[in-house]
């Protein structure tokens, strides 16, 4: 990937040379680093916001300016700052606010952020918001607090599941450190699998969806994790109705390499072998959640992050048993090429199984196991090319292996044979560019277009289907490319500010869906079948 260059005639007078102010804005607590901070410039009127990991940069002629750093719920920081014709590198730690408070009466209004802010149905939710919404059982719980938000609404009662502005459940993409988490529940859909100890902040876009992502038509829920304290060893823990929780973080390295690791685990079973009905002693009935992220802070212009989910349920008694759960792994890399230009490659693993199957013994005793793999490569740029003008990009390719099922018996007694479902192994790739202007103080503006692509290949029967549903044809493909897509997706957006406390915003986004769900119920269970676009299923487009 080239980097953007510029340059001016060294004849041309006119041409003023700019410098750069750039750096990370952390957590003066934890070294934690703290996305959407404002970095604003008085003098100018006009500032910038940090990055996902902290990052901030904006362009300055030479002269004195007073710079005001803020982040909600910490101190605001104000620092002069002489720019000459080199770039200044500037990390700056902000302290929280948190202080006792005597009555206090409210006679004036907060400005907010979201009128200039060109963001449209997009909620913003960090841990300690997440710990203040009504716990269930004694369990806070990340999709619980989604589905408070307007336009989004639980599926059905008590399901860990979410609709967004009437879309179905697998119209949702849920990262998890980039990585895609398939079935985000637990105990059949009362619990999610984020612990939220080990969450940093959440964002969900209900409709407005910045060119970097694709693959999903109705919302895109992006949860990052915490990259560990880098200033002092600390743990948490908890004990509730249903589960007990453990975390610890802190540097192996100070104010360079942090971890963090946390537990999860749900106890109903250890009481099962006293109940009074011998029929429930010997079930099986537990989740767990382990999470752990390592940050090594290689440079300043060097960054390293480690990050991995592994969380699965269990159900068993004399009848049957069944089993489910996510694992993911994703390996960052932070370079800053320029002080302008800002790159992350991601490498990424995302796995989702499932198993039902009856115990052993039995004439008809039988295993039933499903899942898919995802390996995924991203590369994603920010540059900063001016205070008014932002420009991101990148690239993203990756292959989808479905594995729809595999029967097989259970034990020497077993008189079933073993009956596999044809893998299916599919690409999915995305390019995109997305730009961020402010045309003045009223007007701002953003668009973007991403090129998304998609195709089947490897060695399979495809079939063809008549009017009646009737198998009329059929095809072998033996090893490459046998059926792909390719779609434009567009994305406009405009922000209209006139006064302090209004604004109007019109957003457009153009999105389309590789992968679907074949569902059992509206609710979605543990045992719903992912697939993707075919011959005879055509993609999703909205």
């Amino acid at each position: 990937m080239c980097p953007f260059i510029s340059y001016a005639d060294k004849g041309d007078e006119s041409v003023e040379r700019k410098a750069v102010l750039s750096g990370y804005i952390t957590d003066k607590s934890n070294g934690e680093a703290l996305l959407g901070a404002t970095v604003y410039v008085e003098e100018l009127g006009a500032g910038t916001i940090t990055n996902i990991y902290g990052f901030y940069s904006i362009s300055l002629a030479p002269g004195s300016y007073n710079v005001r750093y803020t982040y909600i719920g910490y101190e605001t920081q104000h620092i002069k700052i002489e720019i000459a014709n080199s770039d200044i590198s500037k990390n700056i730690e902000l302290g929280s606010t948190t202080q006792q408070l005597q009555e206090v009466v409210v006679t004036g209004e907060k400005k907010n952020a979201n009128i200039t802010r060109n963001e449209m149905s997009v909620e913003k939710l960090g841990s300690d918001d997440i710990r203040k919404i009504p716990a269930l059982m004694g369990e806070v719980d990340v999709i619980k607090a989604i589905q408070l938000l307007p336009g989004v609404q639980s599926p059905s009662e008590g399901s860990s599941g979410f609709s967004v502005r009437g879309g179905n459940l697998d119209q949702n993409l849920i990262l998890l450190d980039e990585a895609n988490v398939y079935n985000a529940s637990h105990l059949m859909g009362f619990f999610s699998v984020f612990n939220n100890d080990a969450i940093k902040d959440v964002k969900l876009y209900k409709g407005d969806m910045p060119a970097r992502y694709g693959g999903r038509l109705s919302s895109v829920l992006d949860i990052h994790m915490k990259e560990g304290n880098t200033k002092r060893w600390s743990g948490s823990g908890g004990i509730g109705l249903i589960s007990s929780r453990f975390t610890i973080e802190g540097p192996l390295v100070k104010d360079k390499v942090s971890v963090i690791a946390s537990g999860r685990r749900t106890y109903a079973d250890l009481f099962l072998p006293f109940a009074k009905d011998p029929n429930v002693r010997d079930n099986t009935l537990f989740f767990y959640d382990l999470n752990l992220k390592i940050n090594w802070k290689i440079s300043d212009n060097d960054r390293v992050f480690l990050s991995g989910y592994f969380g699965r349920d269990k159900f068993g008694n004399d009848f049957a048993q069944m089993g489910y759960g996510n694992g993911t792994g994703t390996v960052r890399w932070n370079h800053l090429f320029s002080k302008k230009l800002f790159s992350n490659l991601s490498f990424i693993y995302s796995n989702y199984y499932y198993a039902l199957g009856t115990p052993s013994g039995e004439a008809n005793s039988f295993l039933w196991e499903a899942g898919l793999n995802d390996f995924n490569v991203k590369y994603d740029l920010n540059y900063f090319a001016t205070p008014k003008l932002k420009i991101n990009y990148g690239m993203q390719g990756m292959v989808h292996v479905f594995k729809p099922g595999h029967a097989k018996a259970v034990g020497t007694q077993s008189s079933l044979t073993d009956i596999t479902v044809p893998i299916n192994r599919s690409l999915e790739g995305g390019v995109y560019v997305g730009i961020e202007y402010d045309l003045n103080s009223l007007i701002s503006l953003k668009a973007g277009l991403r090129n998304s692509s998609f195709a089947n290949y490897g060695s399979k029967t495809t079939y063809t289907y008549g009017y009646k549903a009737e198998r009329v044809d059929s095809a072998e493909h033996n090893g490459g490319i046998y059926q792909s897509y390719m779609n434009w997706e567009p994305r406009f957006g405009i922000n209209l500010t006139l006064n302090e406390y209004t604004s109007v915003k019109a957003s457009y986004a153009r999105t389309t869906q590789y992968i679907q769900m074949a569902r059992n119920s509206n609710a979605g269970t543990p045992l719903d079948i992912w697939f993707s676009a075919s011959p005879n299923v055509k993609p999703q487009i909205a």
